[in-house]
């Protein structure tokens, strides 16, 4: 008998075994990917230096006799001496590193829909579950591996192991279903049977019915600009994304410059991300907060939590020390991170979902390619990074409350509902009588 593809997973049992697996290759994936992003945090570290006699160096050898590092430790800086003028060097390789994901980002989110999801994912990047771990682990690593050439190297190696072992991975069934690749699906959902310890089940797939007709093209991008409320809502959802990364990434990379020991302060940026997702979890199914408000509650605090740097003192003590605004920042925006992306799910219709995620996606990026030059505007003054940042927190919490609601309301499943007024209340009028 043919089964529909719900029918199949649950007779494959697809959370089982073979998806525990997987969930604790994504764990230890994400851990390596954060200690990809937070590399040049301590690769290009600047400890305190002098330089002899006055006067700027003609020439690199002559720098190297007079300037004098006060660490023990190495990095980028101390062995080419990436200081003054040189200094913004580090800050690009930070940003070539975003410049990455936003081609990865452009190009690898299409190619998923039409190559598959696997080999895609041996390319490409995955969503941040334990990034925050990630950061903790880098910090302690750091500060057992002092070298910074040994250090890259130990960071860099796992990306060998799990490009291996992605190989072993199996294709999407969800994919090839949609694709009309029945035999193909159904060699899958065997595999994953068997890997969940079941005998080889008698599979038989019905047609797929959801796919696209060949002679019909899929809602596009261009959709998302050609409608006035779709419009506004994107060029809003894509700021809002922006200023995420671009004060998130900030935080993250500014750990470096902060009072006190670099590791610890490393560790306690990821570490402090981790009651950050159940705090959101809690504040957006609650019908007093909802999506709207929470967001913008946490993007306004972090926001107040930089600006509040620059007036306090250097020796305030530990309770109100700029160190601990910083990491209440970090902490807010990493809620807000979260809360993002279900938020801009439900504010698109499905027919529009994948593409508003994407664009947001990628002014996402823009902001993580910006945001570590930011804490070399300390040259300027020590607190006018935390005041950029502060500016940007503030301004989307704020534009956040042009957005709708989006709790406990339908979501919009083409086009014309989101455009028809009338849409919420039939869609709620229905939702009241099935109750």
């Amino acid at each position: 008998m043919a089964l529909g593809l719900e029918e199949a997973f649950g007779a494959a049992g697809e959370f089982g075994g073979g998806q525990r697996r997987l969930t604790a290759f994504l764990v230890l994936l994400q851990i390596y990917v954060a200690c990809q992003s937070m590399l040049i945090v301590l690769v290009g570290a600047v400890p305190d230096y002098h330089i002899d006699q006055e006067g700027i160096p003609a020439s690199r050898a002559e720098l190297a006799k007079r300037i004098h590092f006060a660490d023990n430790f190495t990095s980028i800086v101390t062995e080419w001496y990436l200081i003054e003028q040189e200094a913004y060097k580090v800050s690009l390789a930070s940003s070539l590193f975003f410049a990455g994901l936003l081609i990865g980002n452009i190009t690898f989110g299409p190619l998923s829909d039409k190559l598959g999801r696997k080999p895609v994912y041996i390319s490409g990047s995955l969503t941040n579950l334990t990034f925050a771990v990630g950061i903790a682990v880098y910090a302690l690593l750091g500060y057992c591996v002092r070298e910074w050439r040994y250090l890259a190297l130990v960071s860099n190696t796992p990306g060998i192991f799990f490009l291996l072992l992605s190989f072993m991975l199996p294709e999407s069934p969800r994919w090839l279903y949609s694709q009309g690749k029945m035999a193909e699906a159904e060699d899958v959902l065997q595999y994953i049977a068997l890997g969940n310890g079941k005998e080889r089940l008698n599979l038989k797939l019905k047609p797929s019915t959801g796919a696209l007709r060949k002679d019909e093209s899929a809602p596009g991008i261009l959709n998302l600009v050609k409608h006035p409320v779709l419009r506004w809502r994107t060029i809003i959802l894509m700021y809002i994304w922006y200023a995420c990364s671009f004060v998130y990434y900030g935080l993250t990379l500014n750990a470096g410059e902060l009072r006190g020991n670099l590791y610890l302060n490393v560790a306690l940026s990821g570490l402090v991300e981790v009651p950050a997702f159940p705090l959101c979890m809690f504040f957006i199914e609650k019908s007093w907060s909802g999506r709207r408000k929470t967001m913008t509650s946490f993007l306004v605090f972090a926001g107040l939590a930089c600006i509040f740097t620059m007036v306090l003192p250097t020796n305030a003590g530990l309770l109100l020390s700029p160190t601990l605004l910083a990491l209440c920042g970090k902490m807010m925006v990493s809620a807000a991170f979260n809360i993002v992306y279900i938020y801009t799910s439900e504010l698109y219709p499905t027919v529009l979902r994948n593409a508003g995620l994407g664009v947001c996606s990628m002014s996402c990026r823009f902001g993580g390619i910006l945001a570590p030059f930011v804490p070399s505007m300390k040259s300027l003054s020590p607190s006018v990074p935390f005041v950029v940042f502060g500016i940007s927190g503030l301004s989307a919490g704020f534009l956040t409350l042009l957005l709708p609601e989006t709790l406990n309301k339908p979501i919009a499943e083409s086009i014309e509902d989101v455009q028809s007024p009338k849409y919420q209340v039939l869609k709620n009028e229905e939702a009241e009588q099935t109750g």
